[in-house]
């Protein structure tokens, strides 16, 4: 068998993986590999115009798909801009392989230009890394990166590859299988636990079941999840990860729990005498106040991880498994029991405390949120989010109704991650329409991948939903700070536009529309969808507007600041 380069290994590995994009920036480092990747028909380049952007687009493919999203760096700080996105992908348990250039393995730890030490950088963040000096060891790695990757819970894998691995040469034999001494998911969950639960289930009197973004990544568990609560007539609240995960539209739907949840989940969550989680990490923007979280109830956590069972809550039964296999389990065990009272109790709340806000005349975010709903009811849409009270709206006034349909970074808030992973996304699903929900801060982070969109004609409609502030945190100021707006502060009056987002459109070549009249909504988002490329559409919204309810941080979560709703 003829020999080939490490660079060359590299792309068989990747084609034999069924990879079909790459997100991407070059560098001195990555130089070998990008010259093979010149004129390659398997894989397809694209360029970001920034490594942040390239491993947000690698996670919005990866959620959307539900494939492993790849991207690549140089080594030093190509790399280490790649750090945020790792973190990012780490904490919503999201599949991508990330791929670095290294300096020569003869100049590792003689602090070299451009060097950083990936594989210490990115331990705690990545769920496995490798730093590959062996070009005969490439293919075995890639292989088993891409198994870590994509099963037991998913995570990111890093490759860091130094540059003279990638000129070296060796014969390209592709492992068949993986087999990894002491990494052996566990899948099927434990049948007496699930008995258990069951029996638990027909004795409860207010069970809830607490739906995380667990679901979503386990394929198919929406289906086993909705059939469970359906046959049983048990109420179903999300995580914001797992929105989506159970039709929103659905009669049993309590919408989203914790800080920014519908009152109505957040008064079932305390009152429930049997909780139900699966693929959920009961965090601190759910839990609120952590010892009087759910006070009365059973809590039965499925979960695939067991370091998640237990680490912040209390757990009665758990159940170690892949969510699809023990729902399906669960379902085959599961009695009715008699519940009716308590769905009485809830409807009650559904009506006392609804989602509201000031429906006037003036321009409001939620109101933009729920035409971009109305308009796109009956397509197949995907809504990315930055981070702040734009993600808080679109997470309350969009109705999610399919997993892969939302895509937010959940755990680690990272603004900024919207616009690429969006673009990620819509690579991933040419056929869906794709919007980015933005605030003028967190568009500005990474703006620069409009190039990228105009360039490779990629459609995403960006929805900048546009106060002049800091949204989120000039709220906790204005509640918690006597309105002391210190950093806040993006533009001085409403009218006020920096930069302008509708000539910055322009500048790219893309398309830029402002509103600022609430009549004018409906329009430009129809004008947005009958575009062929990407689109800025800058909402000139309420400044003040805030985000309700709202449990302040490290209050119990029935302790709810309602504002108008």
């Amino acid at each position: 068998m003829s020999k080939v380069t490490g660079a060359e290994i590299l792309i068989k590995s990747l084609v034999e993986e069924g990879v079909k994009h790459i997100f991407g920036y070059p560098g001195g480092s990555v130089i070998p590999l990008a010259d093979k990747m010149f004129g390659n028909k398997d894989i397809t380049f694209h360029l970001t115009r920034h490594e942040q952007g390239a491993v947000h687009a690698a996670d919005g493919y990866a959620r959307a798909t539900g494939e492993v999203g790849v991207c690549v760096a140089t080594s030093g700080p190509g790399a280490t801009n790649l750090v945020t996105g790792i973190a990012t992908a780490h904490m919503d348990s999201i599949p991508i392989v990330a791929i670095t250039g290294q300096v020569k393995c003869a100049l590792i730890g003689n602090d070299a230009f451009q060097e950083a030490d990936m594989v210490g950088i990115t331990r705690p963040i990545t769920k496995h890394n490798y730093l590959v000096k062996d070009v005969n060891e490439l293919a075995k790695v890639v292989k088993e990166a891409f198994h870590i990757a994509r099963t037991g819970r998913p995570g990111p894998v890093l490759i860091d590859l130094p540059v003279d691995v990638q000129l070296q040469q060796a014969e390209f034999r592709y492992p068949k299988t993986v087999d990894l001494k002491g990494y052996k998911p566990t899948y099927k969950g434990h049948i007496g636990q699930i008995k258990k639960l069951a029996k638990t289930m027909t004795r409860s009197k207010k069970p809830l079941i607490y739906a995380g973004g667990g679901i979503v990544l386990s394929d198919g568990a929406n289906v086993e999840i909705t059939k469970l609560a359906r046959k049983m007539e048990i109420p179903v609240t999300t995580t914001m990860m797992g929105l989506g995960a159970f039709p929103g539209d659905d009669p049993l739907s309590l919408g989203m729990l914790g800080m920014h949840g519908t009152a109505y989940a957040n008064l079932a969550v305390q009152e429930a005498d049997l909780i139900i989680a699966v693929g959920a990490r009961f965090d601190d923007r759910v839990t609120g106040r952590i010892d009087t979280f759910a006070p009365n109830a059973t809590i039965a956590h499925i979960d695939i991880d067991p370091s998640s069972v237990s680490k912040n809550v209390s757990v009665d039964i758990p159940i170690i498994g892949d969510a699809r296999l023990v729902l399906k389990e669960l379902n085959a065990h599961a009695r009715k029991g008699d519940y009716a009272a308590w769905r009485g109790k809830i409807a009650e709340w559904k009506r006392d405390f609804p989602l509201k806000y000031k429906n006037d005349d003036k321009l409001r975010p939620q109101y933009i949120i729920e035409q971009i709903c109305e308009i796109t009811k009956d397509k197949d849409v995907i809504i990315a989010t930055e981070v702040g009270q734009n993600q808080m709206w679109a997470a309350q006034h969009y109705t999610y109704t399919k997993p892969r349909t939302w895509i937010s970074s959940g755990g680690l808030g990272t603004m900024g991650f919207g616009f690429p992973a969006a673009i990620g996304a819509q690579v991933g699903k040419p056929d869906h329409i794709v919007f980015d929900i933005a605030g003028d801060g967190s568009i500005q982070m990474n703006i620069q991948e409009l190039a990228m969109a105009v360039i490779e004609k990629i459609p995403v409609k960006i929805a900048i939903l546009n106060n002049g502030y800091l949204g989120m945190v000039r709220q906790w100021q204005e509640l918690f700070y006597d309105k002391r707006y210190a950093w806040t502060v993006l533009s001085e009056k409403a009218a006020t536009v920096c930069p302008d987002f509708v000539k910055l459109a322009e500048s790219y070549g893309a398309k830029g529309i402002r509103i600022s009249e609430k009549k004018n909504v409906k329009k430009a988002i129809k004008e947005a969808l009958k575009e062929k490329g990407p689109v800025i559409m800058d909402f000139i919204i309420e400044r003040e507007e805030n985000v309700f309810p709202m449990v302040p941080a490290g209050e119990t979560i029935s302790n709810m600041l309602h504002g108008l709703a």
